[in-house]
């Protein structure tokens, strides 16, 4: 007898986040959600963090549903921040878990930052901000929003983001982060694979600029998350142009957070053509595959 080679099932949803990033359920639950949700695989990508992937692929087995693990990146471009979702890479490379760790501590210090700001003017400590936080977890601008509203100071946290959050309110605080060429550069050396996350939020002219994209390109940039409910339709538009031109793959994301954002499980998803792309550049690490293995 022999064994059946595992494969993964749809529908398929890459991007998702924990309770070790800013979701608000834990990375095991995230993982059943999913199952529930009737996905097949899953993709558990939170903020420049990785300790959320031993417990969804507990969960990734109990529910017989393929986990593909990954991190969204934090990057900037001239002052804008891009979000790189990471696959299937090494979690233990050297040099990007370095940038990965000074990359939280800076965001930590930028939500300390934030929260002085916002205690001068509004009743919000930090203890509120830890209150709202899993141990471990990569503290951010989330968690501000959701003591917030724990402290009825907002009614939610779309809406916490909507104003005193907002840059225009003047508590915002930047923070460091590699520019994208540098971060596709790493995840691609520790054997991953990079996706631009929801790149298309703004008109046409607000797309990454194409010279930068074909940098990206040559670094090894993979695909294009062009589906997801954050891009504007004029967006989508010239996405799918440079995604055409270059070569790249596209996905199809629900950046789900739980109860932190209305996104909901799988709705946009990526093809099942594209998956296996993807798992066949990634040298970094593997899928987890929950599915029950057959044998002939």
């Amino acid at each position: 007898m022999s064994e059946v080679a595992p494969a993964f099932r749809g529908p398929i949803d890459l991007h998702t986040h924990s309770s070790a990033s800013d979701g608000t359920e834990t990375p095991y639950n995230v993982v059943r959600s999913a199952s529930e949700a009737g996905l097949g695989t899953l993709a558990l990508t939170d903020h420049d963090s990785t300790a959320g992937w031993p417990s969804a692929s507990e969960a990734a087995r109990d529910h017989e549903l393929t986990l593909i693990p990954g991190m969204e990146l934090s990057t900037r471009l001239d002052h804008v921040s891009v979000h790189l979702l990471s696959y299937l890479f090494d979690p233990a490379d050297p040099a990007l878990l370095a940038e990965t760790e000074t990359i939280r501590e800076a965001r930590l210090k930028r939500a300390h930052a934030i929260v002085d700001r916002i205690a001068a003017d509004y009743d919000l400590s930090w203890d509120d901000v830890l209150a709202q936080t899993e141990p471990g977890a990569t503290i951010g601008r989330p968690h501000i929003a959701d003591a917030l509203v724990a402290k009825g100071l907002v009614p939610t946290r779309s809406e916490a983001f909507q104003g005193i959050l907002h840059w225009r309110a003047g508590y915002f605080q930047p923070h460091y982060a590699p520019t994208p060429l540098r971060g596709v550069e790493l995840v691609v050396a520790a054997g991953g694979v990079t996706v631009l996350a929801h790149p298309g939020t703004g008109p046409r002219e607000r797309v990454i600029p194409e010279r930068r994209l074909a940098q990206l390109v040559d670094a090894g940039l993979f695909g294009l998350e062009i589906e997801h409910r954050q891009n504007s339709d004029e967006g989508k538009e010239r996405l799918h142009e440079l995604a055409a031109k270059y070569g790249l793959a596209i996905t199809g994301s629900s950046d789900y957070h739980g109860a932190g954002k209305p996104n909901r499980l799988g709705e946009n998803t990526t093809g099942p053509e594209v998956l296996s792309q993807l798992i066949d550049r990634a040298t970094g690490w593997s899928p987890v595959y929950g599915a029950v293995t057959r044998t002939l």
